[in-house]
């Protein structure tokens, strides 16, 4: 054998053992893997348990307690139905407002540029970072008898504070950011050449916006719509320092389940609270149905 034969032979033999070195790693590499895999998977359903499911199973478990008479009659009581048609009344209000002022206000900050404009859009980012308690208790600050606003509201007969006016403003408040934050990164990615190219042509602004800009944004609308009215249904913390706990008037349904509570009439809170839980779910399954179409659409 000459010396390049045994130089080749050599070779082969190295990388004959590489490789199968090689084979003896990837399907250990792959063990691991899966096991880090199933490990992450096991924990994430374990902490999705524990924190959504059984409080779920707990509230349906205790409304259904005293059995389907106690339940019906939590459900249908008088404060119950007044403090729920007050909650759809604000988060409709809240929906209506927010999103119209959510279309003016990313359309405004994503087509035009202006001194001024990272500040507010920052301004409307407030809501994110204060405190619902303090909002309420700035509410009461300005439009309450003691507030700044007081004697003008009151000379006017105009009531806020500890009515109904003050939880729908209230509840406007907390939701101020979420139909804008949907849109406004859907129009800034967009752009404006569209726009103007259909101003050029002589398409007027409300074609413009119907035909061009419109189709771009309507699956971000929807989605901002309902986190919106999902965050408006569940407001407490501003609702409960502006509203007073008027019973049967100025009560929404995070309120009316405390007060239940306070009162040691548990099975009715509960019962009170699945209706909440119904809501939630059928917003959360809206929420599904909005991303998988508007990816479809994609």
């Amino acid at each position: 054998m000459t010396k390049r034969e045994q130089r080749t032979y050599q070779q082969d033999i190295v990388g004959d053992g590489i490789s199968s070195i090689q084979k003896v790693r990837e399907p250990r590499r792959e063990e691991s893997g899966q096991g880090i895999r199933y490990l992450l998977i096991g924990i994430c359903v374990l902490f999705l348990f524990v924190m959504l499911v059984l409080p779920l199973i707990v509230v349906i478990t205790n409304a259904l307690r005293d059995g389907w008479a106690a339940y019906r009659e939590a459900v249908f009581d008088e404060y119950t139905v007044k403090a729920l048609q007050l909650t759809l009344l604000a988060a409709a209000a809240a929906v209506a407002v927010n999103t119209i002022f959510g279309v003016f206000a990313s359309y405004l900050l994503s087509k035009f540029y202006f001194r001024g404009r990272q500040i507010l859009a920052a301004l409307i980012d407030i809501p994110f970072s204060i405190s619902p308690v303090i909002a309420g208790l700035v509410f009461i600050l300005t439009f309450g008898n003691v507030g700044w606003m007081g004697d003008f509201l009151k000379a006017h007969g105009i009531k806020i504070v500890f009515a109904v006016p003050g939880v729908i403003l209230a509840t406007i408040f907390v939701t101020f950011p979420f139909v804008f934050r949907e849109l406004f990164p859907v129009m800034n990615a967009q752009g404006k050449d569209e726009e103007e190219a259909a101003a050029l042509m002589g398409a007027g602004g409300f074609t413009i916006f119907r035909r061009i800009t419109f189709p771009h944004i309507k699956w971000a609308l929807l989605y901002g719509v309902i986190l919106c009215a999902a965050r408006a249904l569940g407001e407490f913390g501003a609702v409960s320092v502006i509203s007073g706990h008027l019973r049967g008037k100025t009560n929404t349904l995070p309120l009316h389940v405390e007060i239940l509570y306070n009162e040691f009439n548990t099975t009715a809170a509960f019962a009170v609270s699945s209706v909440l839980v119904v809501l939630a779910v059928l917003i959360l399954i809206a929420r599904n149905v909005v991303e998988k179409f508007s990816r479809a659409k994609e």
